[in-house]
């Protein structure tokens, strides 16, 4: 977000409270009662603002993180698209070998826990 925008959006919140602050007035408030409305509001949006914000940062779903989640793929197709087809078969080879090597650790991981369930009193 450029500095532009940021100055923007706080002159815009700025004159949406001073617009609910004559709102409530003209509604039947007196000057006190609609500041403390016009700055309760503005103080809950702020709040949900926040909360908005921290779930976004704890989900990792921010513009950072996508940039550079797409920045990855992209080299990681880049060194794909430059690949020789020998060296496409060879990694496919290792993946493949991989997947069979995990494959064969979970089945030793569930047999090893069914031999315990077993032989416990």
């Amino acid at each position: 977000m450029r500095r532009i925008d940021v100055i923007g959006i706080g002159i815009g919140i700025f004159a949406a409270g001073g617009l609910l602050y004559l709102i409530l007035q003209r509604a039947g408030l007196d000057s006190v009662d609609a500041g403390i409305w016009s700055q309760a509001a503005l103080v809950g949006g702020l709040v949900g603002w926040l909360l908005t914000y921290l779930f976004r940062a704890v989900t990792q779903n921010m513009t950072y993180n996508q940039q550079l989640q797409d920045y990855e793929d992209a080299v990681l197709q880049k060194r794909l698209e430059e690949m020789t087809p020998e060296e496409l078969a060879k990694l496919q080879a290792e993946i493949e070998q991989e997947k069979q090597l995990a494959q064969e650790k979970q089945l030793a991981t569930e047999e090893a826990r069914r031999s315990q369930t077993t032989n416990e009193p």
